[in-house]
């Protein structure tokens, strides 16, 4: 007969539970996991198999009992990781929309609205393509392996119940939003310039034709100058994509750093 003693049992479930923990944070904000088309449950169920296949090859968890109350401190420092770094990724993605909206707004699309299906809300339909594109792009390029990746490695760095997540931890987190406002600024600038200047244009043509109805005339060229801007400027913002991709997995690597 199998004899179980409960200090085993809890030794079991304190080795599992932590690390499942920390992934299924991430995992419900992350990049293409957390996108509101994926089943909670599905998250779930993804986050208990990554756990279960890391963690014989994680350090060793503290001797702590899970459900006590510096276990329940350590379950929550684990979630407020995963969800840091989880949070870190998706900043990517949200400046590949906001600078879609700015073009949208330069360009007069500003009232094609559509329901964004990673996020359930309504999005400009130029920021919606680039979301989509960007998140075929990241899937092309193994980013979903890269971020399981990242949570392995984050397990020596920041083992459980190390501590390591404090008030400087948070404050790079707070740190990394301008990542939000730069990224979509870098991946816009190309398209706004250009039209900025065909908006220029279109004013002197006003200057020198008073007569010419430029609102009649200028609403749709400038819709068909965008769009053959976007096209011509799609490699462009798959390599600020990639670029800013890069940069925030560094960020959050050092989110898990000592």
């Amino acid at each position: 007969m199998l004899n179980i003693a409960a200090s085993q049992l809890q030794g079991w479930i304190g080795d599992w539970i932590w690390p499942f923990f920390r992934i299924a944070g991430c995992l419900m904000v992350a990049p293409a996991f957390g996108a509101g088309f994926v089943p909670p449950r599905v998250r779930i169920v993804l986050a208990g198999a990554v756990a279960w296949l890391v963690v014989p090859l994680l350090p060793p968890a503290p001797d702590i009992s899970p459900f006590s109350l510096p276990g329940l401190l350590v379950l929550a420092e684990q979630v407020l990781i995963g969800v840091a770094v989880g949070f870190v990724l998706q900043l990517v993605f949200d400046a590949v929309g906001l600078a879609g909206q700015l073009l949208a707004n330069t360009m007069g699309l500003s009232f094609a609205f559509n329901v964004d299906p990673l996020r359930g809300a309504a999005t400009a339909a130029i920021g919606q393509f680039y979301v989509v594109l960007m998140v075929l792009t990241f899937l092309v390029l193994d980013g979903h392996l890269a971020v399981i990746q990242l949570l392995v490695d984050g397990f020596r760095t920041m083992p459980v119940g190390g501590g390591g997540f404090g008030a400087d931890t948070l404050l790079r987190v707070v740190a990394s939003g301008s990542l939000l406002f730069s990224g979509a600024l870098s991946i816009a600038l190309p398209g706004l310039t250009a039209l900025m200047v065909a908006n220029i244009g279109f004013g002197l043509i006003s200057r020198a034709a008073p007569t010419l109805n430029i609102f009649a005339v200028g609403f749709p060229v400038t819709i068909v100058f965008g769009l053959v801007v976007l096209q011509i400027g799609l490699p462009g913002v798959q390599q600020g994509f990639t670029a800013m991709l890069q940069q925030v997995f560094a960020v959050a690597a050092a989110l898990q750093a000592p």
